[in-house]
């Protein structure tokens, strides 16, 4: 049950935790009708009117509704491997080379779905090189899978 949520946390964070402002802070109606309001219940109703009504999405393809896509997407939280015990779960996936916390890890980066076996390969076998001690922070392991990805030819692209 614990990798489930495991799984879930990290797919339903990586997806609505992309970006601190997609489509620019303005964003949409809901920014419109809540402007200069805050606090998460206007925050949310501002989400809610965006999402049900499809405004921000139409603003960002038709730069429409104070929506701007050149802006580059900008996450201001912390790494997912800091929710407790994600990072332990990680570390013993990884010494394995298989596991459901590393599948989560893989599909949170994007890493499609024939690429995952490889993914997991070259991550067992830099295991080493991503959890250099046992203090290491989820920062840090972050950065080290990242520094992996990088110098591999298949996982580049997901970097």
């Amino acid at each position: 049950m614990k990798k489930v949520f495991l799984a879930a946390a990290l797919l339903g964070a990586s997806v609505s935790a992309q970006a601190t402002a997609p489509g620019g802070p303005g964003c949409g109606w809901g920014n419109l009708i809540f402007e200069g309001k805050s606090g998460m219940p206007v925050h949310l109703l501002a989400t809610i009117v965006n999402g049900t009504s499809g405004n921000a999405t139409f603003g960002m393809t038709s730069g429409t509704n104070g929506c701007d896509t050149s802006g580059a997407l900008t996450y201001s939280g912390e790494s997912l491997l800091s929710m407790n015990g994600v990072l332990e779960e990680v570390a013993q996936d990884m010494a394995t080379g298989d596991g459901e916390a590393l599948t989560a890890l893989s599909v949170s980066i994007g890493v499609e779905g024939t690429d995952r076996a490889h993914f997991n390969s070259v991550m067992h076998d830099n295991f080493a090189a991503i959890f250099p001690r046992q203090d290491v922070s989820a920062a840090e392991v972050m950065q080290n899978i990242t520094t992996v990805m990088q110098q591999d030819q298949k996982l580049a692209k997901y970097v």
